[in-house]
């Protein structure tokens, strides 16, 4: 497999590009089948332990990435939902 193969296909399902492609692949998900087997929560606090920089936008991004569509587009309860996993983790 070459070193893009990976990467776009996160690109393709994530719609946010490469930059959240690497964040994924640094903690080792190359796929859509394994950030959504994992969940966004998982998937964050493993991103974070690598980034500790990681922000809110980043989780809403992720689950957004599970659900295609934009963050902005997810409900406000599941906002609301990771708003209060996010605190948690502080």
């Amino acid at each position: 497999m070459k070193e893009n193969e990976s990467n776009g296909n996160l690109n393709q399902i994530t719609q946010h590009g490469p930059t959240l492609a690497k964040q994924l692949e640094a903690v080792a998900i190359t796929s859509p089948e394994q950030l959504s087997t994992m969940g966004s929560k998982d998937a964050f606090a493993a991103i974070k332990k690598v980034n500790p920089h990681a922000c809110i936008q980043l989780l809403y991004s992720l689950q957004g990435a599970i659900e295609d569509k934009p963050y902005t587009q997810l409900p406000t309860k599941t906002r609301e939902d990771l708003k209060q996993y996010f605190r948690s983790l502080a």
